[in-house]
């Protein structure tokens, strides 16, 4: 069963996009985040994205730099994270994108980690750094694994590139609304409509926006044009800002996701 497949499908019949969850693995602790999730998918999340921790985040802002930092201090390792994954599939059904760097997919070997994600339960695989150009071998043990590989589109993508990356992608594609790193941001970019739109063209896959996306209006901008609408900063700070009060995460997140979904039409 490809539950992103299904999901996208599902929220396509509803006439409403797939409302994507970012947080941090291990953030701020392996319990708590067992809990994050939890919280996430109870208020309402469709889709699951989680951070693999890495020590050099290139494309993360400060918000999920720090997520990151946090996360590795905690003790959080990438055998804890399959079991986060694993953990979460104990009550919950929902797709799981892990996103990460290629370092920690390459220090482990192509094939095992492919195989460990896929069987602790994640559905695909959004790896940051790793162009389609230099991604056939991961490609190919994702197809073989039943694993989405998904890819980055940013607004300096040119359209051939735009082709190239629409042919091998697998499960969506995710469009960053702005040049730069994640992060919270007052105003999107006036240019997501006419980009979505050129990516539509070129693939059947479902296109989700992401980068920045932090107000209920920003939320309805993007879910009149786009498949699905990602948050993650604007999620993380309610962890940051809470972070010796397990149960105040819990209630602030709560109502961040509650807030932010006002704004699907």
């Amino acid at each position: 069963m490809d539950r992103l497949a299904q999901k996208f499908t599902e929220s396509k019949e509803a006439n409403v996009p797939c409302f994507v969850t970012y947080v941090c693995a291990g953030d701020p602790n392996y319990e708590t985040s067992v809990e994050v999730c939890r919280t996430l998918i109870e208020n309402g999340a469709d889709i699951l994205e989680l951070g693999a921790p890495f020590s050099d985040p290139l494309a993360d802002g400060i918000t999920n730099q720090l997520a990151a930092q946090r996360s590795l201090e905690a003790g959080m390792t990438q055998k804890k994270v399959l079991e986060l994954i694993t953990a979460v599939r104990k009550f919950s059904e929902i797709p799981i994108v892990i996103y990460s760097y290629y370092n920690l997919i390459y220090s482990q070997g192509l094939e095992t980690y492919v195989k460990n994600i896929r069987e602790a339960g994640a559905d695909g695989l959004l790896t940051l750094d790793l162009p389609p150009e230099e991604a056939e071998d991961l490609i190919r043990l994702s197809k073989e694994n039943n694993l989405n590989n998904i890819f980055i589109i940013a607004p300096t993508t040119p359209s051939e590139r735009i082709k190239i990356i629409t042919n091998v992608a697998s499960g969506f594609i995710y469009y960053v609304s702005r040049e730069g790193v994640t992060g919270v941001t007052e105003k999107l970019a006036d240019n997501i409509n006419s980009k979505v739109t050129e990516i539509k063209k070129n693939t059947d896959l479902p296109v989700v926006v992401g980068f920045g996306i932090s107000k209920p209006e920003q939320v309805k901008e993007i879910s009149s044009v786009a498949d699905g609408v990602v948050v993650g900063s604007a999620l993380v700070n309610c962890i940051a800002e809470n972070i010796n009060d397990p149960a105040q995460i819990m209630e602030k997140l709560a109502e961040k996701i509650s807030y932010l979904k006002s704004g699907i039409i």
